[in-house]
């Protein structure tokens, strides 16, 4: 291991999680991509000498970003007496398929908040498909107090990259950005392939992807960097372009139509499509636009990898799927993020005053 990488690591450990000699850590990785596994190693290894309790764990791959993780990992990160209460009173099968109502999330998270202090007090997510949009991450975080770095798709180019951001600096200038957001009541995006999409954000809240994980129950992406909300539901329209697939950029465009808050429609030629038709056609929830996020992060450039891509100063991403953990009404085990260029980004006030935020992608003041 290099210096520099050497160094960035300690930095997850000391900078972004502040962890403890005595604090219980789990880090966890799926079975899907060696790279990833061995990276995962490398992290949890470096963990030994920042915390005598760390736990590594590999599970099976769950196949869909914000899919629940399986019982096993539910067991390491909250202790098998909670698992054992939620199995026993029938509430784990639903909890993992995602097809919990509000009464029975109010028993689940009592159920947590009893036995909150045999959770983990930090969990640092290596898998290749995304637990931060579960159930299993919110109740880490909300009830037992875990601090949550979430990193999935990650690659050891980050170290030497997007993690390598003055975290500061960036923390301040993603705050602000959500500021400004909270101000205003709808929001319009334009970007130059024809990409347009107008949505509600009333009684919705914007929040801060700074990577200071150091609070009580905070959760963040590594690398981080952007300011992030989820649309109310119903409300968005317009049509989102596609030239990027999460790992990859399109050959050919794909043009999802979006109608009352719901894509409506798949035009495109590219394999990817398909993909999406197949997904979509799944769970009616799965085409719910859940989420919009801005990148902060002035170190981040990758456009083929959407953990760093969606973090790319001056870039948007709207996400489908799943908003449940962040603020919306929609649970479905599909959260699926695509990233664009260039957008221009306007405010809508409640008075009908408008503001750019955003223009061609780049911030202004």
């Amino acid at each position: 291991m290099n210096k520099n990488i050497k160094k960035t690591i300690t930095n997850i450990y000391k900078t972004n999680l502040n962890v403890k000699k005595n604090e219980k850590v789990l880090v966890f990785t799926d079975n899907i991509d060696n790279k990833l596994k061995n990276i995962a190693k490398l992290i949890a290894k470096e963990g030994k000498t920042h915390t005598t309790k760390i736990n590594y764990v590999e599970y099976a791959a769950t196949g869909n970003h914000g899919a629940e993780p399986p019982e096993s990992l539910w067991s390491n990160a909250f202790g098998e007496n909670i698992v054992k209460i939620l199995r026993t009173e029938k509430l784990l099968k639903p909890l993992l398929n995602k097809k919990v109502d509000e009464r029975k999330i109010k028993k689940i998270e009592e159920i947590v908040k009893k036995f909150k202090s045999k959770a983990v007090n930090v969990v640092i997510a290596l898998s290749y498909y995304s637990t931060s949009h579960t159930k299993f991450r919110h109740l880490l975080t909300n009830i037992c107090g875990t601090r949550y770095a979430s990193m999935p798709l990650f690659d050891k180019s980050m170290l030497e990259g997007a993690m390598k951001v003055n975290w500061q600096e960036m923390a301040k200038r993603t705050k602000n950005m959500a500021q400004r957001i909270n101000k205003t009541e709808n929001i319009e995006i334009k970007t130059p392939n024809g990409t347009h999409l107008a949505f509600s954000k009333k009684g919705r809240k914007a929040n801060a992807d700074t990577g200071i994980i150091t609070q009580k129950g905070s959760f963040s992406n590594l690398p981080a960097g952007e300011a992030f909300l989820s649309p109310l539901e119903g409300t968005a329209n317009g049509k989102l372009i596609l030239e990027w697939a999460p790992t990859q950029k399109l050959k050919k465009p794909i043009t999802l139509y979006v109608e009352n808050g719901r894509v409506t429609e798949i035009q495109g030629k590219d394999k990817y499509a398909d993909y999406l038709k197949l997904k979509l056609s799944e769970r009616a929830e799965n085409a719910n636009i859940a989420e919009l996020g801005i990148g902060t992060n002035d170190k981040a450039s990758r456009p083929d990898n959407i953990l760093e891509s969606e973090k790319i100063l001056g870039t948007i991403h709207i996400a489908l799927g799943d908003n449940s953990s962040f603020g919306g009404k929609v649970s479905t085990p599909f959260h699926q993020d695509f990233v664009f260029f260039k957008p221009t980004v306007t405010l809508v006030h409640k008075n009908g005053e408008r503001r750019v935020m955003l223009r061609n992608g780049e911030l202004l003041a």
